[in-house]
Parts: C-alpha cells; sequence; structure tokens
C-alpha cells in the first residue's frame, strides 16, 4: 500500500515523559567504548557510578520509540538508519526524566524502485523545569516504500574531507554479540538479532546498530577533541554508509579546525568506511 504523504507530513507522538537511570546510563557509555581500559582515570565519570556523566549520544537511546514509523504504514523490514543528527542546548543528565516528542518532517520520494526518505525530529526537554536539552534529526531509508508520488526532495551535499592525514585515530573493537547487548538500550528491530530477519531485509546476517557505530565516533571526539567534557559537545551528525558486522573494529578518524571537528568511520580490518560526512561542533 502506497504512503499517503499528506496524511504523514506533520504526523507526531504525544509529548511523553521518559525516565531513564545510571545502569542505563552505564550500559550505554561501556558498550560505545568508555572503560576499555578499566584504569583509565579520565574515563572512570563514564563506567563508574559516582560522579557519572554520560556521552551526549545517549541521546538518541533515551527516548527510542519506532512506533511512529509503524503507525505511519512504513515496511519496518525495509528500513535502514541514513543519517543522524544532535544539537545540545544543555548537558544530557546522567539519569533522571526528560520530556519528548517526535515527528516526521518530510518525506521524499526517490522512486518506486528506490525507496523513500523520511526525516524525523525528537525534541528532549527535562521534565521538571521544561528546558530543551536537545533536538535530534533521524534520517531513516525506507528501502521498500517508494513510488508513492511525493517530492524527490534536495540531492545530498558532501563536503571534502581536509587534504591532510587524520589528526587523531581512535580504534574500538565490538565483539560478536555487541548487537545483542546494545538491543538492552531499546532498539529491538530483529534486524539486530534474528538471521533470518537479517537475510529477508537483504544482509548475510544480523549487523551492528548504526546508532552504537554513531556512539563510538561521538566518544572518539568526545575523548580527543572535548577533554571527556560533554558540556563541550554541541552539534554533532554523520551519515552510516555501510554497515558494520558484531566482532569488527571500528576506527574513527578525526580531523579538527578550530570548534570545527571532521570524523569518518572505517573497519579496521579492510578499511572500508562505514560512517561518513562525521561534523561535531565543540566549545573550545
Amino acid at each position: 500500500m502506497a504512503l499517503d504523504y499528506e496524511r504523514l507530513c506533520g504526523m507526531r507522538t504525544e509529548t511523553r515523559t521518559f525516565a531513564y537511570d545510571f545502569r542505563a546510563t552505564l550500559l550505554y557509555n561501556i558498550l560505545v567504548g568508555m572503560g576499555s581500559d578499566p584504569l583509565n582515570e579520565a574515563e572512570k565519570p563514564f563506567f563508574f557510578e559516582r560522579g557519572l556523566r554520560a556521552v551526549p549520544s545517549l541521546a538518541t537511546t533515551i527516548t527510542w520509540d519506532s512506533t511512529l514509523l509503524e503507525e505511519a504504514g512504513i515496511d519496518m523490514v525495509g528500513v535502514v538508519h541514513g543519517a543522524q543528527k544532535m544539537e545540545f542546548y544543555r548537558p544530557l543528565p546522567p539519569g533522571g526524566r526528560v520530556r519528548a516528542y517526535a515527528q516526521l518532517s518530510e518525506i521524499y520520494d526517490k522512486g518506486a524502485d528506490k525507496g523513500a526518505i523520511i526525516l524525523m525530529d525528537t525534541h528532549i526537554s527535562d521534565a521538571d523545569d521544561e528546558a530543551p536539552i536537545c533536538s535530534l534529526r533521524s534520517t531513516v531509508f525506507a528501502r521498500r516504500d517508494g513510488g508513492f508520488g511525493g517530492p524527490r526532495g534536495p540531492s545530498p551535499q558532501s563536503e571534502p574531507l581536509p587534504d591532510r592525514a587524520p589528526e587523531r585515530i581512535v580504534d574500538c573493537p565490538t565483539r560478536p554479540d555487541h548487537a545483542l547487548l546494545y538491543r538492552l538500550c531499546g532498539d529491538l528491530n530483529p534486524l539486530h538479532a534474528d538471521p533470518d530477519f537479517a537475510r529477508a531485509a537483504g544482509f548475510p546476517r544480523p549487523i551492528l546498530h548504526g546508532l552504537c557505530t554513531y556512539g563510538i565516533a561521538c566518544r572518539a571526539v568526545l575523548k580527543t577533541c572535548c577533554a571527556y567534557d560533554p558540556a563541550r559537545l554541541r552539534q554533532f551528525e554523520a551519515r552510516f554508509s555501510a554497515p558494520v558486522y558484531p566482532g569488527e573494529t571500528i576506527r574513527t578518524e578525526i580531523w579538527q579546525e578550530g570548534a570545527t571537528v571532521r570524523f569518518l568511520c572505517r573497519k579496521a580490518e579492510d578499511g572500508h568506511i562505514v560512517l561518513d560526512q562525521g561534523q561535531a561542533t565543540i566549545q573550545i
């Protein structure tokens, strides 16, 4: 059944309250690489509950809810994450209650044989004082939902990376069961756990969550460019370009020019790029 463009544009969820505690934050921090060296005192606030801090990309998990896409009639077997952006107005607390709502901001029709691009915005605020914490923009590629007659949308623009070797490189090995553990952060898409579902979606086996790769890159930038201070990260975005399979090592390559950080992620085993168009804005 074709998507109803007029009905879907502007479709949104109710504003809801979400609670998370130190356990959720510790689990997330560790799964994106914090504590890989448990003797690293600089990372202790991210893997020990006393004085706990949150890796900013935790924001992509604490209000996770796929029901908006499901209610829109998207074929979830064909859904993959295309890109993710975060903008912060204040640091994300390491636990507590937040209020959030999500809305479909735009839907682009790339053709019956190419799928649809869906832009979904999530707005997160503090549940007590209602002050905004951050805004998220998710770009979703619905591979089976093109051809509904909507606008084609703009062509993506890419900016070349600096013509020099990266100043910093951070390797993060993943575990064979990494996707099974990351599912506990909220995204229970069977693509990351069920071999039959993964094959039906066109993959030989379950893949790692794109947002896990994204979080690993965020941790790398936080470590190398922000001296582990989450308050210094103001904006962070990247495009998902290829899947990572659990057990592979994610290598983040970083270039910095003042407050602007450029980065990409590749598989250390074969050099294949899995996350590109990475850009962050930091406080210097």
